[in-house]
């Protein structure tokens, strides 16, 4: 039998905290996949995760798998062998959902920009130009990689007049910041329950709207992928309830749970409260001298990348975190690798308590390793209490 596991602040980019009630949920009496209770709950999630994405879509449920799953799902459905898709690589997951096209046979256009840049709308209209022939644009609002917010305003409109679909990865975004998927006419979006939705790993919220579902079905070639095909898990969810796989119960449950948590707070409180913890440890990790890496134009609220100061060990100071005082932070990817540090500030996360905490021990460890550092906590509550104030 195994050892007892640790407790741990998650204040990574993921997983984030889990709250008691969300624990609680997935204890649960386990039901079958087409109890009719079960598929009332099911019905019951689809609706909650509508108002969370901001859409009417009538397909929107969460995916049996991890958020890469719903990447998986999103692609697969609107790309055929031969189709030109345009993709933003900003950061590894733009990167991963390129390689994930080419490996479908897609002509994949990058749109590439350094990493902590983003990509303007009169880039992507260049692009568009250049090649008519485009089928689908894939971007990234929430750079899980860089901490980079790529505003998408007016972006749907343009892929429209071009003929094209967007497709939105907004793993880090759902919960946390909004996403206003029908205000902004995004086409596709996927996400991960375990970032600012605030449950565990496991599920991939998605939505479709009518024009991708039009889209769908004007595939010459089936769908590659048996179970992630979405015309046969609309069959599932639709009044016909056919069969197509077994649902992971308990997962569901606790994703019912974090979106209530979510929609007792309320939406505007929510994403108010992750911009003031975000705007809060901004200043006093400022405050201690550390720099961000991301202009506050477009910053992302929901993850902090950090620069290492010179000379310090950026591995050892986050094993001394997790070792010694039971928070994980992550580091950096790509070509930010060893150079960063990653924070996030996320669902259950996302509060005041812990970032102090995490400041506090992130002085502690500096300081021991030979690094002093000033105190971050004053800047870091006068900053959280005028934005109360403003509120």
């Amino acid at each position: 039998m195994a050892g007892v596991l640790p407790e741990r602040l998650l204040l990574a980019p993921g997983p984030s905290p889990v709250s008691e009630a969300v624990r609680q949920a997935m204890a649960r009496p386990v039901l079958g996949h087409l109890d009719p209770a079960f598929l009332a709950l099911v019905d019951g999630v689809q609706d909650k995760l509508r108002q969370v994405f901001g859409t009417t879509n009538r397909l929107t449920f969460p995916v049996s798998g991890t958020g890469s799953a719903g990447m998986q799902m999103s692609l697969v459905n609107f790309l055929e062998p031969g189709d030109t898709v345009i993709v933003v690589e900003q950061g590894i997951f733009g990167q991963r959902l390129a390689d994930a096209a080419r490996r479908l046979g897609a002509e994949v256009v990058s749109l590439s920009v350094p990493f902590g840049e983003i990509v303007s709308r009169e880039q992507l209209q260049i692009a568009l130009q250049q090649h008519p022939e485009t089928r689908l644009v894939a971007v990234v609002k929430a750079e899980t990689s860089t901490g980079v917010l790529q505003p998408l305003e007016g972006w749907a409109d343009l892929v429209h007049h071009h003929g094209a679909l967007l497709l939105v990865d907004a793993v880090t975004a759902l919960g946390g910041i909004p996403v206003e998927v029908d205000r902004m006419g995004f086409d596709i979006v996927f996400s991960g329950t375990q970032k600012c939705l605030g449950a565990p790993p496991g599920l991939a919220p998605i939505t479709v709207n009518d024009q991708a579902l039009e889209r769908l079905q004007e595939r010459t070639m089936p769908v590659p992928s048996w179970y992630f095909d979405l015309s046969a898990i609309a069959q599932y969810l639709g009044r016909a309830r056919a069969y197509h796989h077994t649902a992971p119960i308990s997962m569901i449950y606790a994703l019912d749970a974090a979106l209530d948590l979510i929609l007792d707070e309320g939406l505007d409180a929510v994403f108010n409260r992750h911009r003031r913890v975000a705007e809060a440890l901004w200043a006093g990790l400022e405050a201690m001298g550390l720099q961000l890496m991301v202009p506050v134009s477009h910053r992302l609220p929901t993850v902090a990348t950090v620069r290492v100061p010179a000379g310090v060990n950026e591995a050892q100071v986050r094993r001394r975190l997790l070792e010694d005082h039971g928070i994980e932070i992550a580091g950096g990817l790509g070509p930010w690798a060893g150079k960063i540090w990653r924070v996030g500030v996320m669902g259950q996360g996302a509060q005041i308590a812990h970032m102090m905490t995490l400041l506090t021990a992130l002085r502690s460890v500096l300081t021991s390793e030979g690094h002093d550092v000033p105190s971050g906590l004053g800047a870091l509550e006068e900053t959280y209490h005028q934005k109360v104030g403003q509120a």
